[in-house]
């Protein structure tokens, strides 16, 4: 049906950018690729722009920002672009030069202005264009790849280049939201660099990746065409993960092909226009160095035996239990969190049907800039007691600015155009959405309120910068609503708030979310449940293929159940995405 992609034969910039929808394979088709392209003799280096980047899993080894050669495979360097070292490294770089020159309580306020979420949006974004625009890295590596974050934070990152060379050349004063000595205008040059580089065919090529599966699809369409628009042509389309024959008595295995390839026809008609090549399902799990090598081969569909022994466990729960769970203690702020693409959005609808149908009044939101829950209930009917929204980033930065000068009273001609000047900020956003974000978890009071949340780095971001938004709202309003002042205490509060982690049973979706759930007890907020999705293994298939990838899935069931989870259950793989209230409905009260 398509070509089996072969980075040698197939990559021919030397920047390329890998993104789509969270949990298609993007780490481990740009891994493949820059093991594949090193192979070849090429000097390559690997960059992660996730905040959540797990690099250093796939690798087994310890990344920071300065690359680092893979011991295993030789021309093959990497990084991780980590927001909150880079915003650090950024902070120290603006206010070193000053420590000992000027008072201590000055140097307390740079220090104080720069210790926001902004600062660290501008830091990750400070790293990022300077791979793009460094003449030296150009001509040290032949080629720089980016394994970037789900969609939604990487259309933002990838749209900045444009935002803040635009903000630069408009604004007069300087950005104040960023500390007086910032001295953005030092980079307008670089900014500028990185666009030129991002938009040159000859220099750039965007590879998106998606899954044999409608929304993977749409949402490849909605980044090509986003990325197209602010100049990004050269673009490539991977098919991963389909599966290249199927057992006929197996039902499982007729559901998993016929499904995949019915997807694969309901590709948008634009994405039909881009070269499109695709990498087999196998039945082997995509960890080392081998595999890697191996899915890009001329052979992929090579056996790998895993080891399943000692891998039995107890019977999980299934997602009722978690519903059940909600329900009797009468939790009022319930979040589904995890790496993108786990089905995190799927369980928040799950639950808060689930909820709904036993009598409670529910609010359920998003706060993923790629939000889904649109195409969750098809904007259908819905119970009464169950009411939908989403955080939508221009309407609050809209509302926020409208709010903000309204509450600035009189102002002169010079004032006001201060005002709006500083409100044109891309940090304007972060604030709103912050913002609008403690205004429904305040709905708690009234109604059991679901967030289904944006993958898990921009969540933490989100969750970290509590109480420096207080700081940044102060400075920007003059007050701190009650809403943001409750939220935190809210949120650490067990009887309150009750965190669900969803997870695949695959090693990085499991590495990532036991690192979330040590951030969050940081943030001393401990999850009460785990809930493994879309389980091969809970399906008792006798296809050969996927009974293989089934028999894989043990251990990693194995080590949140007796490792990781407080409370964990299990939920089959299914033959269709639940759709539409009733569907759901159907589901949690199987």
């Amino acid at each position: 049906m398509y070509t089996l992609y072969n980075p040698k034969q197939h990559v021919e910039t030397p920047y390329l950018f890998f993104t789509g929808k969270g949990g298609v394979g993007k780490t481990s088709v740009a891994c493949a690729t820059a093991v594949a392209l090193a192979d070849q003799g090429k000097k390559v280096l690997l960059v992660s722009t996730d905040p959540a980047s797990n690099l250093q899993d796939v690798f087994e080894i310890e990344l920071s920002r300065e690359p680092v050669e893979i011991p295993s495979v030789k021309n093959l360097f990497a990084s991780n672009i980590d927001p909150e070292e880079a915003s650090r490294a950024y902070r120290e770089k603006t206010v070193g030069p000053y420590r000992d020159k000027l008072p201590e309580s000055v140097v307390n306020q740079m220090e104080e202005q720069l210790s926001g979420a902004c600062t660290v949006e501008i830091a990750a974004f400070d790293e990022f264009s300077h791979l793009l625009a460094d003449d030296g890295i150009f001509s040290e590596y032949d080629h720089v790849l980016f394994d970037t974050a789900p969609t939604g934070h990487t259309l933002r990152l990838l749209s900045l280049p444009t935002a803040w060379s635009g903000y630069l050349e408009e604004a007069t004063h300087g950005a104040s939201c960023l500390g007086p000595l910032s001295g953005l205008g030092d980079k307008k040059a670089m900014y500028q660099k990185a666009v030129e580089s991002l938009s040159d065919g000859d220099k750039t090529t965007l590879i998106l990746v998606a899954r044999p599966e409608e929304s993977t699809l749409i949402e490849a369409n909605r980044a090509s065409l986003e990325l197209g628009d602010i100049g990004i042509q050269k673009q490539m389309l991977i098919i991963n993960g389909l599966l290249q024959s199927y057992e006929k008595n197996d039902e499982v295995s007729t559901a998993f092909y016929e499904g995949q390839h019915e997807a694969l026809t309901k590709t948008p008609e634009e994405s039909k226009k881009i070269q499109t090549f695709s990498l087999p399902f196998v039945s082997y799990s995509l960890t080392g160095i081998d595999r890697l090598r191996q899915i890009v081969s001329d052979a992929p569909l090579v056996k790998f035996k895993e080891d399943d022994q000692g891998t039995e466990f107890a019977p999980l729960s299934e997602l009722k239990d978690v519903i059940d769970d909600f329900s009797s203690k009468n939790t009022r702020v319930i979040f589904t969190m995890g790496k993108g693409g786990v089905g995190k959005t799927s369980v928040a609808a799950a639950i808060a049907v689930g909820l709904t149908e036993k009598g409670h009044k529910v609010h359920l939101t998003t706060t993923d800039p790629a939000a889904h829950l649109d195409y969750m209930f098809q904007n259908g009917t819905v119970n009464e007691n169950l009411s939908i929204s989403s955080i939508n980033p221009e309407v609050e930065v809209e509302a926020y600015k409208k709010e903000v000068i309204t509450n600035a009273g009189e102002l002169n001609d010079d004032e006001l155009a201060y005002l709006q000047e500083d409100l044109e900020s891309p940090c304007t956003e972060e604030i709103a959405v912050f913002r609008a974000f403690a205004d429904v978890v305040e709905r708690s009071e009234q109604e059991i309120v679901v967030i289904d949340t944006a993958p898990t780095g921009h969540t933490l971001l989100l969750l970290d910068s509590s109480e420096a938004y207080h700081r940044e709202m102060s400075r920007s309003t003059g007050e701190i609503p009650e809403s943001v002042k409750k939220l935190l205490p809210r949120l650490r509060n067990p009887e309150e708030t009750g965190v669900v982690v969803v997870t695949l049973p695959e090693a990085t979706p499991v590495f990532e979310a036991t690192r979330l759930q040590d951030d969050l007890k940081r943030a001393e907020i401990t999850p009460k449940w785990w809930v493994i999705n879309r389980s091969l293994y809970a399906t008792g298939t006798t296809d050969k293929v996927l009974k293989a990838r089934a028999a894989s899935e043990r251990q990693w069931i194995k080590k949140v159940q007796e490792e990781l989870a407080d409370n964990s259950a299990l939920i089959p793989w299914m033959k269709e995405v639940k759709i539409g209230y009733d569907q759901l409905k159907e589901f949690v009260q199987l």
